[in-house]
């Protein structure tokens, strides 16, 4: 199924709530240029301005100020039903009543397509996405990832150059969103279509993304790949955002070269990339993830990276990992060790060495306060 696909463009989109005392600003002057074919996720914690953007985007909300364009063309005076593109929503938004042939044909038919075209059309989307063997099956005889796969397939049947995704994975279990994130970026990708996802769930951003936009209070705190975003994070925020992090107390930090600086961490020199900001903050912080330290037995030998030792508080066994917690003078931090032994395995209440390398390390500046409980609900 061959799909024109869009380039898309937002010039400082703005959406404000209600006016004077009341007045509420959902989004705040978002500019972004999604290339033809790119997977762009807005990630972010509830209330953020995420989904008011995708509504924006697709005509459900009529913004404040500022333009969305696509291929150039500003859409504004188009109602949703007239813009090119599709929409996957949360709920599914399947008709209860249509079987999932009728459902998929729903589009098609509003558009006042030839019964020969609506079939041919129909038949290749569903064969596409092996839902053949469902055609005259009803909603509620499908399992939820069916459901999901047969919304899918309405929102691709039309043909749009852009897809929309307003958390289509949100109501499905653990293992079945993960078997649909593979699913739906490999139909993207063999598509080629341009397409947003809106989502809270860190796991989704970085599985699916060409590029992540990470929003914060109406604003966009940062953009770029989900490596940039996860390993080089603009700020405190970003970083506990996306995953775990542990932030350590720097005692100096001075401008070494190429985007590094020396720091002294816990009476330890070493080197470490730093974020441009960094160096200008009051109280710089480094971010080590829980990946990036490794914790042994006490009695075992050191490495040059060694920072200290901890008392073990917390041991968490998952098979292919385990997870510590560590009371140290750093504060609590958090190691993931990969592929445990498990008789090596540091006790709770024993004391373990911790180390890490410091070219796993990122200096943040701490100017950004760090994400609350509420932030990340």
């Amino acid at each position: 199924m061959a799909t024109k696909t869009g380039s898309l463009r937002l010039e400082r989109l703005t959406k404000e709530f209600g006016n004077g005392k009341e007045k509420v600003v959902a989004v705040r002057e978002l500019s972004l240029t999604i290339n033809p074919g790119e997977f762009v996720t807005l990630l972010g914690p509830s209330g953020c301005g995420k989904t008011t953007a995708l509504r924006m985007i697709a005509g459900f909300e009529t913004p404040t100020g500022g333009q969305v364009l696509l291929d150039g063309d500003d859409l504004s005076a188009m109602t949703p039903d007239k813009r090119p593109m599709g929409m996957v929503f949360q709920s599914y938004a399947l008709f209860p009543h249509m079987t999932v042939f009728d459902n998929v044909a729903y589009g098609l038919r509003v558009k006042k397509m030839s019964s020969s075209e609506i079939k041919s059309a129909v038949a290749e989307v569903l064969e596409s996405m092996s839902l053949s063997h469902l055609a005259n099956r009803a909603p509620n005889q499908l399992s939820g990832g069916q459901q999901q796969r047969v919304a899918l397939a309405r929102a691709m049947v039309v043909r749009p150059k852009v897809l929309l995704f307003d958390e289509p994975l949100s109501n499905l279990d653990a293992k079945l969103r993960a078997q649909m994130r593979v699913e739906i970026r490999s139909i993207q990708r063999r598509l080629g279509i341009t397409s947003i996802f809106v989502t809270h769930d860190q796991d989704e951003a970085m599985s699916l993304s060409d590029r992540i936009v990470v929003m914060r209070n109406a604003v966009v705190e940062q953009v770029g790949t989900p490596d940039e975003v996860y390993r080089r994070p603009s700020s405190v925020f970003v970083a506990d955002f996306i995953g775990r992090s542990n932030f350590l107390e720097v005692e100096s930090a001075v401008e070494a070269r190429n985007g590094e600086a020396k720091v002294v961490v816990s009476g330890k020199k070493m080197t470490v990339a730093a974020q441009t900001k960094a160096l200008a903050s009051k109280k710089p912080v480094l971010l080590v993830r829980p990946e990036s330290i490794s914790v042994t037995s006490s009695k075992s030998r050191g490495t040059d990276f060694d920072k200290g030792e901890g008392k073990v508080t917390n041991v968490v066994f998952y098979g292919n990992h385990v997870e510590y917690t560590l009371d140290t003078h750093e504060g609590e931090i958090v190691a993931v060790v990969s592929d445990p032994i498990y008789d090596e395995i540091v006790p709770v209440g024993k004391i373990a060495n911790y180390s890490f390398n410091p070219e796993r390390a990122w200096l943040l500046p701490s100017d950004s306060s760090h994400a609350t409980k509420q932030d990340q609900e």
